[in-house]
Order: structure tokens, then sequence, then C-alpha cells
């Protein structure tokens, strides 16, 4: 077994100097041998290993990658650090499969950047020990230089912690500079790392801190686009906080009218209609978080109309997020086929950027339109490192197409990229207890409850596993805790229909038959209810519920049956 030595200390490159090293060691023997895995890994070698990009070329491109860097307002969020280390993760197992195992002692570990911390908990979790042997070695001095100027721990590459989206590595050496940094010194370096650190505390759900430096900017500053921009910056805050309960939408429309006062006035027309239309689009957010879809498409429409006007030649990435937009309000209003077209127009201003197909798949979906849908997630799949929203959304498509099997493989691979994706949960522990594997299903649900203790989905598969197991009280508990959250789940409703009627009790299954009628009608009920209107001694309200479930599922041998004995 092939035996080296790492340091992960962050100190050394920043983000990623385990991986780096890592694959400094793999990469250009697998560029010999099998040039074809790490073609198909571009991307994530790229990201981790940026002194490798002169032997690896980007095969997998998107518009940003030739734009100015002003012009690359679509900055990855922090989980793109998962997707990232899935992908590695996949290179080192392919290509240690056909080389060798490899033990790797990593010192520092203690040291190291978020990324690398990342990095080596899915390594450790998605591959054989057998083939990748990782130990966790001493703390020790570091064994290789600096990569550029100390900001505190970290070298300070601010143009590649916010291209690439290293929110923790950017919030770390960026608060330390700060705190070094007069305005007066440099006032227009101070705006733009200020902003990119609070974005990147934004980012890593450390929105106080992001606030106080906001605050900062606004008693240190009197440039007019600079106290937009922070505007914008707070108000966002407080649409979009990771905790709902801190979600304020009418504050944050007190601050996003702040940032479009500012930027209505401003004197260059391209930049008013750059800056303006972004605060619109902001603007609109809000006002989809107040309930008030319709002047969120005004808005867009607002920012389209400038962006259109004034800006005819520059900015695409802002006019495919403004379409794409559009394309989400549209969907939101039932308006289905212009959304579509929205979707498409992002899609083809960046076929190489992933996440609008995953948007336009979804739309498909609801159309009806699967075979379109399926194209849409497979083109996730072949653009981005692993993404997990794709393969779950794959699942449902095989679902409904009967393919029971390859739903669960998707959903069994979507947990494998990201265990903490709790409707992963709520679907596979679904399709367990469907097959009657209720130890499966209530390991998942266990899984889910800790991610999302309110789910209602994960507390109806509960109750029906409790019912499965005859623990009755639990079964009603969780099927009532489950209709509290939502009084429109019917499987809830019908689960515990078939508690009530199991203990003999016809009234409480027929009223809560009926409760799940009145939501959604289909066969299935309407045959459940037929049977308890049997059992309760009332058979022609049982025919008559048969003969509706006859029309609703014709040629279901069991309705057709069920008629001939009423």
């Amino acid at each position: 077994m092939d035996t080296i030595m790492l340091d992960a200390d962050r100190r050394i490159g920043g983000p990623y100097t385990f991986a780096a090293g890592l694959l400094g060691h793999l990469v250009p023997a697998a560029l010999a041998r099998h040039p074809e895995l790490v073609a198909a890994h571009d991307i994530e070698i790229r990201t981790a290993g940026p002194k490798l990009r002169d032997i690896v070329p980007a095969r997998r491109r998107s518009l940003a990658d030739d734009l100015p860097r002003a012009q690359r307002i679509l900055i990855p969020a922090a989980r793109r650090s998962l997707r990232i280390a899935n992908g590695l993760a996949e290179f080192v197992r392919d290509h240690l499969d056909r080389a060798g195992p490899l033990a790797v002692t990593v010192t520092n570990l203690d040291a190291a950047d978020h990324t690398d911390t990342e990095l080596v908990a899915v390594l450790r979790r998605r591959l054989d020990p057998g083939l990748l042997r990782l130990d966790e070695g001493p703390q020790a001095p570091s064994t290789g230089p600096s990569t550029g100027p100390l900001i505190g721990a970290l070298p300070a590459d601010f143009d590649r912690y916010r291209d690439e989206g290293f929110h923790h590595a950017m919030a770390e050496s960026g608060l330390e500079a700060l705190r070094g940094m007069a305005y007066d010194a440099d006032p227009q370096r101070w705006r733009q790392l200020l902003q990119r650190v609070g974005a990147s505390l934004e980012a890593i759900e450390r929105e106080d801190e992001a606030r106080e430096l906001y605050d900062r900017a606004r008693r240190e500053s009197t440039d007019p686009r600079h106290r937009a921009t922070i505007a914008y910056a707070t108000a966002m805050i407080l649409v979009r906080h990771h905790d709902p309960a801190r979600r304020d939408p009418e504050q944050a429309l007190a601050w996003i009218n702040e940032a479009i006062t500012i930027t209505s006035l401003l004197p260059d027309p391209r930049g008013r209609a750059f800056h303006l239309g972004f605060d619109l689009n902001g603007k609109a957010l809000v006002e989809v978080r107040r309930g008030r879809p319709a002047a969120a498409m005004e808005l867009v429409q607002q920012a389209i109309d400038l962006a259109e006007a004034d800006l005819p030649a520059e900015h695409p990435i802002h006019k495919l997020v403004l379409h794409a937009n559009r394309g989400q309000l549209l969907a939101m209003t039932g308006r289905a086929q212009e959304a579509l077209a929205d979707y498409t127009r992002a899609v083809e201003a960046d076929p190489g950027y992933p996440d609008y197909y995953l948007d336009r798949g979804n739309l498909l979906h609801k159309l009806g339109r699967d075979g379109e849908a399926l194209a849409d997630y497979e083109a996730v799949m072949r653009l981005s490192p692993p993404f997990p929203e794709a393969y779950y959304n794959r699942s449902e498509l095989r679902y409904a197409a009967g393919d029971i099997a390859g739903a669960r493989a998707d959903l069994d691979h979507t947990l494998e990229l990201d265990p903490e994706f709790a409707p992963a949960y709520v679907n596979r522990s679904g399709l367990s207890a469907a097959a009657g594997a209720y130890a499966e299903a209530r390991q998942d649900v266990e899984r889910g409850l800790r991610l999302a203790p309110r789910d209602p989905h994960l507390l109806c598969v509960l109750g029906q596993v409790e019912l499965a197991e005859a623990r009755h009280p639990e079964a009603r508990a969780a099927f009532d805790r489950a209709l509290e959250l939502d009084p429109d789940l019917v499987a809830a409703w019908a689960g515990r229909a078939e508690l009530a009627f199991g203990l003999g009790d016809h009234g409480a299954a027929l009223a809560d038959l009926t409760s799940a009628l009145k939501r959604e009608e289909t066969a299935e009920l309407l045959f459940n209810r037929s049977v308890v209107h049997r059992a309760s001694g009332h058979p022609d309200k049982a025919r008559d519920d048969l003969l509706r479930a006859a029309v609703l599922a014709p040629g279901d041998g069991d309705i057709g049956q069920a008629l001939t004995e009423v």
C-alpha cells in the first residue's frame, strides 16, 4: 500500500490545503493512465488544486468564466463545497480502484479549513478504508510555506475565496483584515472587502456578525452605491434569515426601499440600470414573503426593462437571473407556459450553469412532461459536481413511472451525497413502509426528524410504522401531530382512519376518510370509505362510493368485485 503524509494546516494554502496535496499526488498519475477520469472531475480538481489548472483544462464551463469579475454576480452558496467534496471523493475512489490502495496520514487536521474538514468527513464516509486509509497525525510544524501574505491565520486570497464560495475562509481572513484596516486609507478596498465578508457571514448563517458589519459601514461611509448595497444586504438578512422566526419582511421592505431610493438617483444610466435592477429584484423577494406575488412580478419586469434598455451588451448573468426569477413568479401564479419560456431563456443564455435546469425540470414534471424533466435533471448531473437535488428529483420521476427500485437507488445516492437532505428521508421511509420494511422506515424517520422535527410527512410515516407495529397510542399521537402541522395532509387523515377502523371506531374512521376526500378524491380513499360504510351497516352509501371509485379507476378488479357484493 502506498503511504504519504499531508499537512492540512490552512495557513499553508487556505481552503483545500489537504485536498491540494492529495490531488498533487494522484492527478499526474491519473492523467497518464486514465485522463478521462480527470476530465470528468475537472471542476472539483481545479477548485481544490489551483496549481493543477495548467495541466487540467476546464471541460465544463459556464458564462461566468469569460466575464469580468464585476459581472459574475452568482457567488456559490455555502453547500457547493459539499458537492466539490463528493466529486473529489468519487475521483479518489475511481482512481484508487485502478491504481491500488493508499494510506494517508493527515497532520494538523485541527487547523484545517472548513473545506478540508468536510472533505475528510466525506472521504471517511464514502470510501472503503481498505482503499483509502486516513489516519490523523499529530499537530506539528507546518511542512510548507504560505502561498501568500498572511492575514491572521489564512492567506489573503480574497478573489479566490469570493469566486469559489469559500465563505468560512473569507469570513476568517476578511474579518481579521478589516480589524487592521482604516476606512480612510483605501475607501474603495475597504468597502469591497466589507461587502464580501458580510455576504460570506450571511452564507454561513452568522447573520448577526454581518449585520454588525453593515452597521459599521453606515457609520463610516457616505458613498451612495455602497450605502445602497448595504441597505440591500440588510434587507436580505431580514427576509432570508436561516431562522424563520427572525425574518421580518416589513422591516426588510423599509431597508430595500432605502436602497432603491439611492440607486434610482445614480447619474450614470448603465450603473443605474444594473444597481437599481438588482435592488428591484431584491424587493420582489420581499414582496413574495409579504404574500404579494403580483407586486413582485411588476418589480422584476421593471428590472428586465431597465436591463434591456440600458445594458444591451453587458451583465448577461444579471439578465438571465432576472428571467429565471420571473419564471419562478410566473410558475407561482399559474402561468406555466410563460414560466417555461423564461427558464428556457436562462438555460440557453448559460447552458453550462446547472441550477436553472433543476427549476425547469421541476416545472416540466408538474406539466406531465417527464421525459423532458428527466433530460434536465440528467443535464445537472453532467454539468455539475454531484448535486443531491438532481438525484432526489429523478427519484420522484422514477417513482411516478413505477420504477420503485430506481427511485430507491436515487434516494440512497442522494443521502450518500448529503446525509442531511431531509426530504429524501421522507420519501425513502415511505418506500420502506409501503414495502413492509418497518425497521428501515423507522430508522429513516428518526434520522429525518432529527433534521426536521416539525416535518408532517415524516410524522405521518412514523404513524404508519407505529400502526404496523400495533403501538396504537403512539400512532395516534404521530398522526395527530402531523395534522396539527399540516391539516391538508391526506395521508395522515387516511392513516388515522385506518387506525380508528382497526380499533372498531367506525364513526371516527368515516370522519377522517371524509376529511381526506374533501382534500383529494381518489379511488383508493373512496374504496376504503365504502368498506367502513359496509361495516357500519350502510350498503347504499358503500355502493355510492364504489360507483364513484369505478369512474376514477375503471377496470380496477377490487372495485368491480366489491360492487358485486353490495
